[in-house]
């Protein structure tokens, strides 16, 4: 039977007599560990700031009525040319509307879908912001501000004002910060807009936008649904677009070829539409994991060359132990518990460097006008990076000691004290 008190024992004399070494190895864990979740928070909260940044915004699904040309072409009926080759030069688009027919019965149907959190309306239209004689051209998309800000994170990127704010007016919009620096702006002021279709129409700013991308936020504007309606004079079922947030984001493709199919409208799909960007965040992620994981598998070396060199320097004390009734796997245990002893208190120690060198990342400031809500750099505190880092921490060092070990439980103590 082990008698574990005494290998441990012994195993904390060799560990305290080799003070040196024993810190050396213990260091390398704790600075593999500190390096790994010092690097994976960082990256993996940087790479979620910049996903928010493109994503927080982007709905699920997207429905809209495209524009295009139609399929078939008058050509097409003619049944005399139907088994010909035909060519049609300069097709134009079908004359449709922009609207989605029956907009407020499709949005009750998507919210009565158990898949579904929520489904919003939108109305988009292209205007011109007026100063003077300067024409600005712009877009101008008219949304229930409240529930964009619950739905779709809109608060994040009102830099000045609030959803509130434009909700409750009939005649507020919300500038982006871009028009606002052009025209010299501020939040009360009054701003002339014209849709395409003529006509001029005074809006009180109650609000600044800034999305972080310069070139959405020097065009863009929201105003209320009913606002932009009664701007294009169109009836209150007038939807142009419809945005869906699902619970399960990995059904938006399934139900947005299900809604196209349904209505036969469009419907784009988060992933389809940020296909570019995600493949970029995917190949960030995997340069984060695999330069931590090189991280740990380096100290995981170190420990294996110090125990190494600690079974070399300890064959005497190894063959006195055999010659006293130790066994060979009572010899292994004590190095292996020398290991572990380290990965433990090297991965305990790394756990706090880690932590304590992100708390301090997570202070310093981080100022960018393309990122107005960011104050620090971005950390992502995963508990699980620590627990993955720990448990590397304890393998390694198992792995590490497994090997030395095993020769020490082959060393055949007549043949040391024989050399001696």
């Amino acid at each position: 039977m082990t008698n574990w008190k005494v290998i441990l024992n012994i195993a904390k004399t060799h560990l305290l007599t080799k003070i040196k070494q024993t810190s050396t190895a213990a260091l390398g864990v704790t600075f593999g560990i500190g390096a790994y979740i010092t690097l994976v928070c960082f990256m993996t909260g940087l790479n979620a700031m910049l996903d928010d940044l493109i994503l927080n915004q982007t709905p699920h699904i997207h429905i809209y009525n495209e524009i295009e040309p139609s399929e078939n072409q008058p050509i097409t009926l003619y049944d005399d040319l139907k088994n010909s080759f035909n060519v049609v030069h300069s097709i134009k688009p079908k004359l449709t509307q922009k609207k989605i027919h029956n907009a407020l019965p499709i949005i009750s149907y998507l919210e009565d879908n158990q898949d579904v959190y929520g489904a919003l309306p939108q109305v988009k239209t292209q205007i011109f912001y007026m100063a003077g004689s300067i024409e600005l051209g712009g877009n101008l998309t008219g949304i229930n501000p409240v529930d964009e800000a619950r739905l779709f994170n809109m608060g994040d990127y009102i830099v000045e004002g609030s959803a509130e704010a434009l909700q409750n007016s009939d005649n507020g919009i919300l500038l982006g910060i871009g028009i606002a620096k052009k025209m010299s702006l501020k939040v009360g002021d009054r701003v002339q807009i014209s849709p395409i279709n003529g006509g001029v129409f005074p809006l009180k700013i109650v609000g600044f936008y800034q999305s972080g991308i310069s070139d959405i936020d020097a065009i863009q504007s929201f105003t209320n649904i009913k606002t932009v309606q009664r701007i294009l004079g169109k009836a209150k079922n007038y939807i142009t677009d419809i945005n869906v947030k699902l619970y399960d984001i990995e059904q938006a493709m399934p139900m947005s070829k299900k809604i196209e199919k349904q209505f036969n409208l469009t419907a784009i799909d988060i992933k389809t539409a940020n296909a570019q960007f995600e493949t970029g965040t995917t190949i960030r992620n995997l340069i984060t994991y695999a330069v931590s994981i090189t991280l740990l598998i380096v100290a995981g070396f170190g420990i294996y060359n110090i125990l190494n060199m600690l079974i070399y320097e300890k064959m005497n004390d190894i063959a006195i132990l055999k010659a006293t009734g130790f066994s060979g796997k009572d010899v292994q245990l004590i190095f292996m518990s020398q290991a572990m002893i380290i990965g433990f208190v090297g991965g305990v120690l790394g756990l706090l460097v880690g932590f304590g060198l992100v708390s301090i990342i997570d202070t310093i400031p981080f100022q960018t006008e393309a990122l107005p809500t960011v104050e620090t750099y971005p950390i992502n505190l995963n508990p699980l990076f620590f627990v993955i880092g720990f448990s590397f921490a304890m393998l390694s060092t198992f792995l590490a000691g497994y090997l030395p070990s095993k020769k020490a439980k082959k060393i055949d103590p007549v043949q040391i004290i024989r050399g001696q």
